[in-house]
Protein backbone atom coordinates (compact mmCIF):
# COMPACT_ATOMS: atom_id res chain seq x y z
CA UNK A 1 0.00 0.00 0.00
CA UNK A 2 1.33 3.68 -0.90
CA UNK A 3 2.44 5.71 1.73
CA UNK A 4 2.27 8.88 -0.50
CA UNK A 5 -0.82 10.93 0.78
CA UNK A 6 -4.01 11.87 -1.93
CA UNK A 7 -3.05 15.13 -3.82
CA UNK A 8 -6.09 16.87 -1.77
CA UNK A 9 -4.15 16.16 1.41
CA UNK A 10 -1.14 17.63 0.05
CA UNK A 11 -3.01 20.69 -0.84
CA UNK A 12 -4.16 20.73 2.23
CA UNK A 13 -1.05 20.21 4.31
CA UNK A 14 0.43 23.08 2.33
CA UNK A 15 -2.21 25.65 2.80
CA UNK A 16 -1.95 25.02 6.37
CA UNK A 17 1.70 25.08 6.59
CA UNK A 18 1.58 28.42 4.59
CA UNK A 19 -0.90 30.14 6.72
CA UNK A 20 0.34 29.02 9.96
CA UNK A 21 3.70 30.40 8.66
CA UNK A 22 1.82 33.97 7.90
CA UNK A 23 0.08 34.38 11.22
CA UNK A 24 3.23 33.93 13.12
CA UNK A 25 4.58 36.95 10.98
CA UNK A 26 1.07 38.80 11.11
CA UNK A 27 2.11 41.19 13.60
CA UNK A 28 5.40 42.21 12.32
CA UNK A 29 3.56 42.42 8.77
CA UNK A 30 1.01 44.68 10.46
CA UNK A 31 3.18 46.71 12.42
CA UNK A 32 5.74 47.56 9.67
CA UNK A 33 3.31 48.37 7.05
CA UNK A 34 1.62 50.39 8.87
CA UNK A 35 4.26 52.47 10.10
CA UNK A 36 4.83 53.13 6.28
CA UNK A 37 1.24 53.84 5.61
CA UNK A 38 -0.35 55.57 8.87
CA UNK A 39 -3.94 53.75 8.03
CA UNK A 40 -5.17 50.94 8.98
CA UNK A 41 -7.59 50.37 6.45
CA UNK A 42 -4.60 50.03 4.13
CA UNK A 43 -2.71 48.06 5.70
CA UNK A 44 -5.26 45.28 6.14
CA UNK A 45 -5.33 45.82 2.60
CA UNK A 46 -1.58 45.33 1.86
CA UNK A 47 -1.84 42.55 4.19
CA UNK A 48 -4.33 40.62 2.22
CA UNK A 49 -2.47 41.28 -0.82
CA UNK A 50 0.49 39.68 0.83
CA UNK A 51 -1.17 36.86 2.19
CA UNK A 52 -2.15 35.92 -1.18
CA UNK A 53 0.78 36.48 -2.94
CA UNK A 54 2.55 34.05 -0.40
CA UNK A 55 -0.17 31.19 -0.78
CA UNK A 56 0.25 31.28 -4.24
CA UNK A 57 3.77 30.71 -3.76
CA UNK A 58 4.32 28.72 -0.12
CA UNK A 59 1.02 26.88 -0.28
CA UNK A 60 1.50 25.78 -3.86
CA UNK A 61 1.41 21.90 -3.97
CA UNK A 62 5.06 20.75 -4.78
CA UNK A 63 6.75 24.25 -3.81
CA UNK A 64 10.31 24.51 -2.92
CA UNK A 65 10.74 25.40 0.54
CA UNK A 66 11.27 28.93 1.04
CA UNK A 67 14.06 29.31 3.28
CA UNK A 68 13.89 32.53 4.93
CA UNK A 69 9.64 32.93 5.35
CA UNK A 70 10.37 36.20 7.26
CA UNK A 71 12.34 38.10 4.95
CA UNK A 72 9.90 36.34 2.18
CA UNK A 73 6.69 37.95 3.88
CA UNK A 74 8.61 41.72 4.89
CA UNK A 75 9.62 41.86 1.16
CA UNK A 76 6.44 41.33 -0.16
CA UNK A 77 4.94 43.37 2.63
CA UNK A 78 7.03 46.13 2.05
CA UNK A 79 7.05 46.52 -1.74
CA UNK A 80 3.34 46.29 -2.02
CA UNK A 81 3.09 49.22 0.78
CA UNK A 82 5.38 51.24 -1.67
CA UNK A 83 3.02 50.71 -4.33
CA UNK A 84 -0.33 51.29 -2.25
CA UNK A 85 1.47 54.63 -0.83
CA UNK A 86 0.28 55.98 -5.06
CA UNK A 87 -3.01 55.40 -4.52
CA UNK A 88 -3.00 56.91 -0.85
CA UNK A 89 -1.10 60.38 -2.48
CA UNK A 90 -3.80 60.59 -4.79
CA UNK A 91 -6.68 60.43 -2.04
CA UNK A 92 -4.53 62.60 0.09
CA UNK A 93 -4.87 65.57 -3.11
CA UNK A 94 -8.84 65.80 -2.51
CA UNK A 95 -8.05 65.11 1.69
CA UNK A 96 -10.30 68.25 3.39
CA UNK A 97 -8.29 69.85 5.89
CA UNK A 98 -5.13 67.96 7.75
CA UNK A 99 -4.73 65.08 7.33
CA UNK A 100 -3.57 62.87 10.28
CA UNK A 101 -2.91 59.11 10.63
CA UNK A 102 -5.43 56.30 11.67
CA UNK A 103 -5.44 56.02 15.41
CA UNK A 104 -4.50 52.88 16.42
CA UNK A 105 -5.61 51.78 19.94
CA UNK A 106 -4.99 48.95 22.16
CA UNK A 107 -5.94 49.25 26.13
CA UNK A 108 -4.92 51.41 28.30
CA UNK A 109 -3.21 48.41 30.41
CA UNK A 110 -3.29 45.50 28.26
CA UNK A 111 -1.09 42.94 28.93
CA UNK A 112 1.98 41.43 27.59
CA UNK A 113 1.63 39.44 24.45
CA UNK A 114 2.42 36.10 24.36
CA UNK A 115 6.21 35.91 23.30
CA UNK A 116 7.39 39.29 24.09
CA UNK A 117 10.94 39.12 24.60
CA UNK A 118 14.17 39.09 22.43
CA UNK A 119 11.91 40.32 19.65
CA UNK A 120 9.68 42.87 21.08
CA UNK A 121 11.56 45.79 20.13
CA UNK A 122 10.12 44.67 16.28
CA UNK A 123 6.62 43.96 17.33
CA UNK A 124 5.99 46.95 19.56
CA UNK A 125 3.63 49.29 19.52
CA UNK A 126 3.53 51.86 16.86
CA UNK A 127 5.66 54.43 16.81
CA UNK A 128 3.50 57.78 18.43
CA UNK A 129 1.32 60.49 16.17
CA UNK A 130 3.75 63.16 16.42
CA UNK A 131 6.12 60.86 14.88
CA UNK A 132 4.10 59.07 12.12
CA UNK A 133 3.02 62.81 11.53
CA UNK A 134 6.84 63.75 10.47
CA UNK A 135 7.27 60.58 8.24
CA UNK A 136 4.67 62.03 6.52
CA UNK A 137 7.09 64.65 5.22
CA UNK A 138 9.44 61.89 3.72
CA UNK A 139 9.58 60.32 0.52
CA UNK A 140 7.65 56.96 0.43
CA UNK A 141 11.17 54.96 0.36
CA UNK A 142 12.90 57.41 2.73
CA UNK A 143 10.42 56.32 5.02
CA UNK A 144 10.27 52.80 4.06
CA UNK A 145 14.12 53.16 4.64
CA UNK A 146 13.63 54.58 8.04
CA UNK A 147 10.74 52.19 9.54
CA UNK A 148 13.03 49.42 8.75
CA UNK A 149 16.20 50.70 10.42
CA UNK A 150 15.38 52.99 12.81
CA UNK A 151 12.28 51.06 13.91
CA UNK A 152 13.00 47.63 13.40
CA UNK A 153 16.29 47.11 13.73
CA UNK A 154 17.36 45.94 9.94
CA UNK A 155 20.57 46.18 8.99
CA UNK A 156 21.00 48.37 5.31
CA UNK A 157 22.23 45.39 3.66
CA UNK A 158 18.54 43.83 4.76
CA UNK A 159 16.55 47.10 3.96
CA UNK A 160 18.97 47.00 0.34
CA UNK A 161 17.69 43.21 -0.13
CA UNK A 162 13.85 44.22 0.87
CA UNK A 163 13.71 47.28 -1.59
CA UNK A 164 15.51 46.20 -4.28
CA UNK A 165 18.63 48.75 -3.84
CA UNK A 166 21.89 49.03 -3.27
CA UNK A 167 23.44 49.27 0.11
CA UNK A 168 24.93 52.64 -0.84
CA UNK A 169 21.63 54.00 -1.72
CA UNK A 170 19.88 52.53 1.01
CA UNK A 171 22.44 53.82 3.56
CA UNK A 172 22.17 57.27 1.46
CA UNK A 173 18.40 57.48 1.98
CA UNK A 174 18.80 56.45 5.29
CA UNK A 175 21.00 59.29 6.33
CA UNK A 176 18.41 61.71 5.09
CA UNK A 177 15.35 60.19 6.61
CA UNK A 178 17.42 60.52 10.20
CA UNK A 179 18.05 64.03 9.59
CA UNK A 180 14.98 65.05 8.71
CA UNK A 181 13.56 63.27 11.26
CA UNK A 182 15.31 64.36 13.96
CA UNK A 183 15.54 68.11 12.88
CA UNK A 184 11.61 67.88 13.88
CA UNK A 185 11.72 65.83 16.35
CA UNK A 186 14.18 65.28 18.58
CA UNK A 187 14.36 61.86 20.56
CA UNK A 188 12.77 61.59 23.62
CA UNK A 189 10.54 59.84 25.24
CA UNK A 190 8.20 61.26 28.03
CA UNK A 191 7.08 60.25 31.45
CA UNK A 192 3.95 57.87 30.44
CA UNK A 193 3.09 59.20 34.20
CA UNK A 194 3.77 62.77 33.38
CA UNK A 195 1.52 62.20 29.89
CA UNK A 196 -1.21 60.52 31.36
CA UNK A 197 -1.59 64.03 33.92
CA UNK A 198 -1.58 66.11 31.46
CA UNK A 199 -3.68 64.31 29.21
CA UNK A 200 -6.32 63.73 31.82
CA UNK A 201 -6.33 67.80 32.87
CA UNK A 202 -6.38 68.77 28.97
CA UNK A 203 -8.87 66.26 27.83
CA UNK A 204 -11.62 67.91 30.97
CA UNK A 205 -10.39 71.32 29.79
CA UNK A 206 -11.20 70.95 25.98
CA UNK A 207 -14.75 69.52 26.96
CA UNK A 208 -15.60 71.63 29.77
CA UNK A 209 -14.23 75.16 27.40
CA UNK A 210 -11.56 75.86 30.36
CA UNK A 211 -9.72 78.42 29.08
CA UNK A 212 -7.68 79.75 31.92
CA UNK A 213 -6.69 76.07 32.26
CA UNK A 214 -5.79 75.54 28.27
CA UNK A 215 -3.52 78.43 28.58
CA UNK A 216 -1.70 77.00 31.59
CA UNK A 217 -1.08 73.86 29.81
CA UNK A 218 -0.24 75.02 26.07
CA UNK A 219 3.64 75.71 25.07
CA UNK A 220 3.97 79.23 23.53
CA UNK A 221 4.20 77.87 19.93
CA UNK A 222 1.85 74.80 20.33
CA UNK A 223 0.26 73.39 17.20
CA UNK A 224 -3.15 71.80 16.58
CA UNK A 225 -3.85 69.56 13.83
CA UNK A 226 -7.69 68.82 14.11
CA UNK A 227 -8.50 65.81 11.15
CA UNK A 228 -12.16 65.96 10.05
CA UNK A 229 -12.03 65.04 6.77
CA UNK A 230 -14.55 67.52 5.80
CA UNK A 231 -16.67 65.11 7.63
CA UNK A 232 -16.82 66.06 11.11
CA UNK A 233 -16.07 69.19 13.15
CA UNK A 234 -12.79 70.42 13.11
CA UNK A 235 -10.58 73.72 14.03
CA UNK A 236 -10.44 74.66 9.63
CA UNK A 237 -8.11 73.57 6.89
CA UNK A 238 -5.08 74.60 8.00
CA UNK A 239 -3.33 73.33 11.51
CA UNK A 240 -3.97 76.58 13.88
CA UNK A 241 -0.50 77.78 15.74
CA UNK A 242 0.31 79.52 18.77
CA UNK A 243 -1.19 79.45 22.66
CA UNK A 244 -3.62 81.95 22.18
CA UNK A 245 -5.15 81.47 18.99
CA UNK A 246 -5.06 77.39 19.51
CA UNK A 247 -7.22 78.30 23.10
CA UNK A 248 -9.34 80.20 21.62
CA UNK A 249 -9.83 77.46 18.97
CA UNK A 250 -10.45 74.48 21.53
CA UNK A 251 -12.74 77.30 23.86
CA UNK A 252 -15.00 77.61 21.08
CA UNK A 253 -15.28 74.51 19.97
CA UNK A 254 -16.04 73.15 23.23
CA UNK A 255 -18.89 75.59 23.86
CA UNK A 256 -20.21 74.21 20.85
CA UNK A 257 -20.07 70.05 21.18
CA UNK A 258 -18.43 69.96 24.40
CA UNK A 259 -21.75 69.43 26.34
CA UNK A 260 -22.89 65.62 27.02
CA UNK A 261 -19.07 63.92 26.05
CA UNK A 262 -18.08 61.02 28.12
CA UNK A 263 -14.02 60.62 27.80
CA UNK A 264 -12.38 57.46 28.07
CA UNK A 265 -8.36 57.22 28.76
CA UNK A 266 -6.82 54.35 25.86
CA UNK A 267 -3.41 53.69 24.75
CA UNK A 268 -3.39 55.30 21.47
CA UNK A 269 -0.08 54.63 18.94
CA UNK A 270 1.74 53.73 22.06
CA UNK A 271 0.77 56.61 24.50
CA UNK A 272 -1.92 57.77 26.89
CA UNK A 273 -4.72 59.69 24.95
CA UNK A 274 -8.59 60.41 25.24
CA UNK A 275 -11.21 59.15 23.49
CA UNK A 276 -14.26 61.50 23.53
CA UNK A 277 -17.83 59.60 23.00
CA UNK A 278 -21.62 61.22 22.48
CA UNK A 279 -24.50 58.86 23.05
CA UNK A 280 -21.94 56.22 23.07
CA UNK A 281 -20.27 56.42 20.14
CA UNK A 282 -16.56 57.56 19.69
CA UNK A 283 -17.00 61.61 18.87
CA UNK A 284 -13.27 62.43 18.50
CA UNK A 285 -9.64 60.81 19.94
CA UNK A 286 -7.35 63.56 21.52
CA UNK A 287 -3.62 63.08 21.53
CA UNK A 288 -0.92 65.79 22.94
CA UNK A 289 2.65 65.84 22.47
CA UNK A 290 4.64 67.32 25.58
CA UNK A 291 7.63 69.57 25.42
CA UNK A 292 10.37 67.32 26.39
CA UNK A 293 11.46 67.55 29.89
CA UNK A 294 8.19 69.41 30.27
CA UNK A 295 4.35 69.32 31.42
CA UNK A 296 3.57 71.79 28.14
CA UNK A 297 1.92 70.78 25.55
CA UNK A 298 3.88 71.58 22.11
CA UNK A 299 1.01 69.15 19.59
CA UNK A 300 -2.22 68.40 19.85
CA UNK A 301 -3.38 65.80 17.55
CA UNK A 302 -7.87 65.86 17.47
CA UNK A 303 -8.81 63.17 15.32
CA UNK A 304 -12.90 63.69 14.77
CA UNK A 305 -13.09 61.89 10.89
CA UNK A 306 -15.61 59.20 11.37
CA UNK A 307 -14.23 56.92 9.05
CA UNK A 308 -11.25 56.96 11.23
CA UNK A 309 -12.83 56.21 13.96
CA UNK A 310 -14.65 53.14 12.88
CA UNK A 311 -12.74 51.09 15.30
CA UNK A 312 -12.82 52.55 17.81
CA UNK A 313 -15.41 51.93 20.93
Amino acid sequence: MSDIPPAGSARETAADEATKVFVDHRELLFSIVYDMLGSVADTEDVLQETWLAWTSRAGAPGAEPIAAPRAYLVRIAVNKALARQAVISRRRETYIGPWLPEPLITPLAAPPAPGDGAEAAERTESVSMALLVVLETLTPLERAVFVLHELFGYAHTETADILGRTPAAVRQLAHRAREHVHARRPRYRADPRLRQQVTERFAAAVSGGDLQTLLELLAPDVTLWADGGGKATAAGRRPVHGRDKVARVLSAGAGRTGRGLDIRYERINGGPSAVLFRAGSPFAVLVVDLVPNSAQVQGIYFVTNPDKLSRVG
